[in-house]
Parts: C-alpha cells; structure tokens; sequence
C-alpha cells in the first residue's frame, strides 16, 4: 500500500502514540508503592470511594479507558457479598466491577498470514483500529477500540499510516468489513492453544450446569465436577433485546450448536449509542447453546463483576473460564483452519443445563 501520513501526523489523529498510553497524573503518594498492576475503566464513569465500601465519601471519578495503577487489593467486609474485591488506587478505593485488569505487551510481527487467517489476541488495553478509502484517506473505525483480550482474524500483513507493519483484520460477521491495527499490538494464537481438553471423554459423558440462583457454571466428566467458575447471566427485563430475544438467559436443556474464537456481538452498522444498543467486537470464546437464538457462553472484557446477573441474555464468563470451555466442549473447533469458513464450528454439541 501507499497510504502515508507523516509520523506527526499520524499520532495526533490516532491517540496510538505511548501518550495514549499514558497514565496520567495517578502517581503513588509517599508510603505507597506501585507493584505494576494496572486496570481499564470499562464504562463510562466509576466513582472513587475515600474507603472500601460504596456509603463512604465519594471523592472523584474515573473514566472510560483511564488506566488506573492498583497498589493492592483487598476483599471488604462491606461487601458487596457476591464480589467483595476492591482496589486501592490513587487517592482512594475502586470497586473492581467496572475495572478490567490489562497488561501492555508488544510482540514480534508475522511476515506473512495464512489465506484463511491468522486467530490473534490483542495484548494492550486498547488499540484503535483504521480504515483506509481513497477519498477519505486513513480514518478510525467507526471510533471503535478494540480492547485487551479480545480476538480478531488477521488476514493479511500491510504498512499502515505509520510507516509500519499493521495487520488487516476481517470481521467474521462481513468478509468486506476490514480493518487494520498495529500488528505488534496483536498476539498470533497457536494451534495448540486450542487444542481440545479431555478429548478422550465422549461427549455423552460430558456436561454443563448453569445456576441462575447462584451464578455459576460447572463443568461434569462422568458426573464428577472438573470446573467450576462464577458467571453473570442475564436480567430479566420486559424490553427485548437488539435481536428481539429475552434478555433472560433461558432456562432448560440445550446442546452448543455453534463455536466461533471471535464474535463481533450487538451493533455493527448501526448506531451503538442508540437506547439499550451495544457493539462488542472480538468477544472471544463464544459457544452457542440455543438453536435458533442469540444466546452464547463468552468470555468478557467490559465488566467484572461476575456473580449477579449483568448481560442481555448471554452467559458472561472471565475470558480464562470461557476459553477453557471452549476447548473442552464440543463440537471440537479443529485447527489448523484451512479456510474463513473454518472460522465456525457447527454440530450437536456438548449439554448445557440451565435451572
């Protein structure tokens, strides 16, 4: 490609530059020591607390996409019960729900991808993705960020309005929507990643118990438990979902039907802002229990605050939990892919019981 912009240039529209990055004025006070933990804002505003419980003093505000260095954690006697986690940060308390703890890891850039793309997970709190028209030149995408943990099919390695390697990224949804972000903020996911856990038990032997009273999912082998994680499901509500579904996670036996690494969930041509709209690309781990419907067991990167209910219909999970989900249920999402349309994994998979 020939589509420059000079460095200066390019760093002022982008907000890529390590000033992006930043972390602002929050610096330890004398006597505490910042021991390299840092988390994302993942809404819009949180309120800082004078002390770990949500009736002391509120004493400022943070907000969507600050980076917040942590100096400890601690589990409040105050509560809340089913996610007692706070973070001391600068000047005060966090509660952990709206915080998501991120990393800022870069990694060697592929020379080449496949035909059939290359699965990547993004390693920073956010890049910011481009696209690129002759008439417009480079411009962001639709404003969206793309966000720690989640993944994205690279189909291609180019030079982007910097000067260096950026990867196109192809959404699963439109083999026409590209996009492109710096490649060193994408992490290639190997084959053996994915590879299935517990692939010597048969399916039939295989299952899922999802607890709406207790927010939790348990993983069965041969009706011994082999995991079990908190999750969020989602809240009953008399409004419809975007899709027209009820935004309860519904109750009874169903089998995954479908498995996809990524999944752009929620607006993706239309306007995110609208009410009770949203745009979630790259939700990683997704396994789809309700055929035909809208409902899936996912990873999570816009909140933490597992163990009340907080999605639209979904079963929310840690990306850690839902990844291991994905491995050990079925269908078994093969790999190596050999093309885009090994990017979804379809059959009558493992039971999911919800009660």
């Amino acid at each position: 490609m020939t589509k420059h912009l000079t460095r200066r240039d390019f760093l002022k529209i982008s907000g890529l530059g390590l000033g992006a990055l930043a972390f602002g004025p929050d610096f330890p006070r004398p006597g505490e020591k910042d021991n390299g933990v840092i988390a994302r804002v993942t809404v819009d505003e949180i309120d800082l607390y004078s002390l770990p419980r949500d009736d002391s003093q509120i004493v400022g505000k943070r907000y969507r996409d600050q980076i917040i260095h942590i100096y400890f954690e601690t589990e409040s006697q105050f509560g809340p019960a089913y996610n007692p986690l706070w973070y001391r940060v600068w000047g005060g308390y966090l509660h952990s729900r709206f915080l998501q703890i991120v990393k800022i890891n870069h990694h060697p850039v592929l020379s080449s991808v496949p035909e059939a793309g290359q699965l990547c997970e993004v390693t920073v709190p956010y890049t910011t993705a481009f696209q690129y028209t002759p008439w417009e030149g480079w411009q962001p995408w639709k404003g969206e960020r793309l966000y720690y943990q989640t993944t994205h099919w690279a189909t291609s390695v180019d030079e982007g309005p910097d000067g260096e390697p950026w990867y196109e990224v192809t959404s699963e949804l439109d083999s026409y929507l590209k996009y492109f972000v710096p490649a060193s903020h994408l992490r290639p996911i190997a084959d053996d990643e994915l590879a299935p856990i517990s692939a010597n038990v048969p399916d039939h032997e295989k299952r899922i118990e999802i607890s709406i009273r207790e927010q939790t999912f348990t993983a069965y082998e041969y009706d011994q438990e082999v995991y079990k994680a908190k999750i969020s499901s989602g809240i009953p509500s008399r409004r419809q979902s975007a899709d027209d579904l009820p935004s309860a996670t519904p109750p009874g036996r169903h089998r995954i039907f479908s498995k996809m690494p990524n999944k752009h969930m929620g607006s993706v041509t239309g306007n995110p802002d609208a009410e009770g709209a949203f745009s979630l690309p790259g939700v990683p781990w997704t396994c789809f229990f309700l055929n035909p419907g809208g409902y899936a067991l996912h990873g999570t990167y816009w909140h933490n605050n597992f163990g009340i209910q907080m999605s639209h219909g979904c079963v929310n999970m840690k990306n850690e939990d839902a990844k291991w989900l994905f491995r050990w249920s079925t269908p078994v999402f093969k790999v190596p892919i050999e093309s885009r349309t090994d990017w979804e994994r379809r059959g009558n998979g493992t039971l999911v019981e919800i009660t």
